[in-house]
């Protein structure tokens, strides 16, 4: 049985065999993502096996949010005096075809959520998760673990507060 562990991206990754089926985020993995963490403008998480061979990934970032993308429902729960809301976005996820099916997507995500939770918690302001899903694919993943798609933009975001129940023990 092989070991796994989700671990910061470095250079001792192998991730050039990577595919997830979704070019962009192929290319985004084996050209885009170090340069992105050297440059501070997001953080890359990847599942590796004990070899360093990279299985999957997600970036997260902070983002906010324009209140108006929101339902009414929401915004009433919100203080008015914000036009954006400070989010993290969960910018790309992302499993290698070979490793499908079993489970590794929703791992890669509680992970993320967890991540997310616990800066928003003690570290820096976040209401929510966003994620821009790819395709209709990644809609249905994301509203099956809650997430609420917001109107008009294509985005979907789960409240901290949903989130809390997860991990707030």
């Amino acid at each position: 049985m092989k070991n796994y562990a989700i671990v910061p991206l470095d250079t001792s990754h192998h991730k050039s065999e990577f595919s997830c089926g979704q070019p962009m985020l192929d290319n985004y993995l084996i050209k885009q993502a170090k340069q992105d963490v050297k440059r501070k403008l997001s953080v890359c998480f990847v599942l590796a096996d004990s070899e360093g061979v990279v299985l999957g990934f997600y970036t997260l970032s902070s983002t906010s949010i324009s209140r108006k993308l929101l339902t009414e429902e929401i915004r009433k729960k919100l203080p008015p005096n914000y036009k954006d809301l400070p989010a993290t976005l969960l910018g790309r996820l992302a499993i290698d075809k070979k490793m499908a099916g079993n489970g590794f997507g929703e791992l890669l995500l509680v992970d993320a959520l967890k991540k997310s939770f616990e800066t928003a918690s003690s570290s820096i302001g976040s209401m929510a998760v966003i994620v821009d899903p790819i395709d209709d694919n990644a809609v249905r993943f994301y509203q099956k673990y809650g997430f609420i798609l917001l109107p008009d933009s294509g985005k979907m975001f789960l409240p901290m507060a949903t989130i809390s129940l997860l991990f707030d023990a």
